[in-house]
């Protein structure tokens, strides 16, 4: 199976982690989930995986511009929906190496995880 590596194109972290991965020769299919859109199936899988705390992207903008009801008692569900709804509230990337999922670039996990 190939890599995929889920994110935003113009996405500062999104540019490091290719570079990354290209620099290492890492093998890899991008999917930009803000163009491409991205299904409940994966997020709850990844929530499933590190807890959607960690998939929800509280610090972006489109997390901050929300109202404080959409804010307000936050569960999996809910969490899933808005990023379903706008997939800008994902943190990004997610990489997908088939058996399980890394979320955010830190190099140290990606060398670890790739070899």
């Amino acid at each position: 199976m190939t890599n995929i590596l889920y994110g935003i194109k113009a996405c500062d972290t999104m540019k490091k982690a290719r570079t990354w991965l290209d620099q290492k020769l890492v093998a890899y299919d991008f999917h930009d989930y803000k163009t491409q859109g991205i299904d409940r199936e994966h997020l709850d899988k990844w929530c499933d995986e590190h807890g959607w705390q960690v998939v929800l992207n509280r610090a972006g903008t489109t997390f901050r511009k929300l109202d404080d009801v959409q804010k307000a008692d936050l569960d999996q569900a809910k969490a899933v929906e808005l990023m379903v709804a706008q997939p800008s509230m994902i943190k990004r990337p997610v990489l997908d190496l088939g058996d399980r999922t890394l979320i955010g670039f830190k190099p140290e996990l990606y060398a670890a995880a790739v070899q």
